[in-house]
């Protein structure tokens, strides 16, 4: 038989222990994202697999705010942001670093996600974009890669902060597998 454990036996790290952790190789781009519940949910998936940073942009709200604060559970607290007006400069500045950018959108050329195959040594940052027009055509431009998440029904798109869980997860397992 399963027993729940209760939260003091989860052996969570405090605040000061998350920010002190090594991060994962890993930076979250939200594009003019709406939805106050889906950026507090990708904070909650950023603190869950300690992603360096997640940076805001465009017309993507920025805590303090009761609603992001509300989903987020804290994660604002952990987790490094920053707000950024022109995402495409953010990318450009990443990319002049190295960082490889991967946009999360359907496109042609886009890889599959379970098919993605990282390079070793190498941080990434993921974009993903607003809730209706998806990530703007000039950062798929852009991008170094772009990931598609497969998908076998009739729906054509996934919300962001479900995006955010599989997209991370994925890479995340991948990059502890090495």
């Amino acid at each position: 038989m399963h027993r729940k454990l209760a939260n003091s036996e989860l052996d969570r790290k405090t605040v000061g222990e998350f920010k002190q952790s090594a991060k994962t190789p890993l930076i979250i781009i939200l594009d003019n994202v709406r939805s106050l519940h889906n950026i507090g949910s990708v904070f909650r998936t950023a603190d869950a697999f300690l992603i360096e940073k997640i940076y805001l942009c465009g017309i993507t709200a920025s805590p303090p705010h009761r609603d992001i604060t509300k989903t987020a559970l804290g994660a604002t607290k952990t987790v490094a942001w920053e707000h950024r007006e022109n995402t495409l400069q953010l990318i450009e500045e990443l990319q002049q670093q190295e960082i490889k950018i991967l946009a999360v959108e359907q496109a042609e050329q886009a890889v599959m996600l379970d098919a993605f195959k990282m390079q070793d040594n190498t941080t990434y940052a993921i974009i993903f974009g607003n809730e209706v027009k998806g990530v703007q055509q000039e950062l798929v431009s852009q991008a170094d890669a772009v990931l598609e998440i497969p998908q076998l029904g009739t729906k054509h798109s996934l919300n962001i902060a479900v995006s955010a869980g599989i997209v991370v997860w994925d890479l995340f397992v991948k990059i502890t597998a090495k």
